[in-house]
């Protein structure tokens, strides 16, 4: 049955707190997989993240018996998204890092993710963005920059890691469009379940192919993946999710300019990263174009 709440429209409490919520689990992850991979290579530990999960979410299937999608195209809206968001962009983030492509750099690509969603999103939706939430997606993009500015030489060392980083922009911004457009509620482990196994299909052959699939196991490796596995792969994509099928694509996008300084804040805090005072006000930048975007 319905709440009360939901008959009016109005959105529950843990929603109207999901994108914060959200902003620092994503934005940690960083931190936390640069601590990891220093143990084991990129695509090796996407394969045991995405295995863990699986491990994870196969017992709750079990107790939990969730329906399953009942039609051939809710599996394959599942599966796409799975593909543009777990195969597709964490891959293409991490293959661009392995050809030589600085952070600064495949970061200043990928930010460029909410500015694509605004430009598409009217060709997509019946969303149209305000002469207001323009401006604000620019501050955002211009704040990002500052602080990767700031914190980073803005090169990239091969066609290759900067072929990689923009494949990698194009699959998260095609996932956000895509779940905006066919996306429909399933339960959540449901959901996980068969993204996440769609994103272990295609980068395990990956991984095999590229890499030596070597881990050299230890205490921070352990922490790390248990973070990534739990905060981010299961709570972190779910509310991500559930804010784009309950929000416009262009606002819960715009949630990623703060992505870069929240990251860089998180990373000062945690091992000691120099915050230089431009990267401070970058934050303040992308903070107040972020806060007119959701208006």
């Amino acid at each position: 049955m319905s709440s009360p709440g939901a008959l009016h429209g109005v959105k529950p409490l843990w929603l109207k707190s999901a994108p914060f919520i959200f902003l620092l689990l994503w934005s940690a992850g960083f931190t936390i997989a640069k601590i990891g991979l220093a143990y084991v290579n990129p695509l090796t530990f996407l394969v045991l993240r995405y295995a863990l999960v699986l491990l994870v979410l196969l017992p709750l299937l079990v107790v939990l018996r969730p329906p399953w999608p009942k039609t051939a195209a809710a599996w394959r809206h599942l599966a796409v998204v799975g593909l543009l968001i777990q195969a597709g962009y964490f891959s293409l983030f991490n293959l661009a890092l392995r050809f030589g492509a600085s952070v600064g750099g495949v970061a200043l690509i990928v930010s460029l993710q909410p500015i694509l969603v605004a430009l598409l999103v009217p060709y997509m939706s019946n969303e149209r963005i305000s002469k207001t939430r323009w401006f604000g997606l620019g501050l955002g993009l211009v704040g990002a920059a500052l602080v990767i500015l700031a914190r980073s030489a803005i090169e990239a060392t091969s066609v290759a890691g900067i072929l990689c980083a923009l494949l990698a922009l194009a699959c998260i911004t095609a996932g956000t469009l895509y779940e905006k457009r066919f996306g429909s509620p399933h339960h959540p482990v449901v959901a996980n379940a068969v993204q996440y196994a769609v994103g272990l299909l295609v980068v395990l052959p990956l991984a095999w192919a590229f890499e030596p699939m070597q881990v050299r196991w230890s205490g921070p490796l352990i922490l790390s993946l248990a973070y990534l596995v739990l905060a981010n792969s299961l709570i972190a994509i779910s509310l991500l999710l559930v804010m784009i099928r309950h929000g416009e694509a262009s606002r819960v996008s715009a949630l990623f300019f703060l992505v870069p300084p929240a990251a860089a804040l998180i990373a000062w805090l945690m091992i000691g990263e120099h915050m230089p005072p431009l990267a401070w006000i970058g934050m303040g930048v992308a903070g107040l174009g972020v806060a007119l975007t959701r208006r």
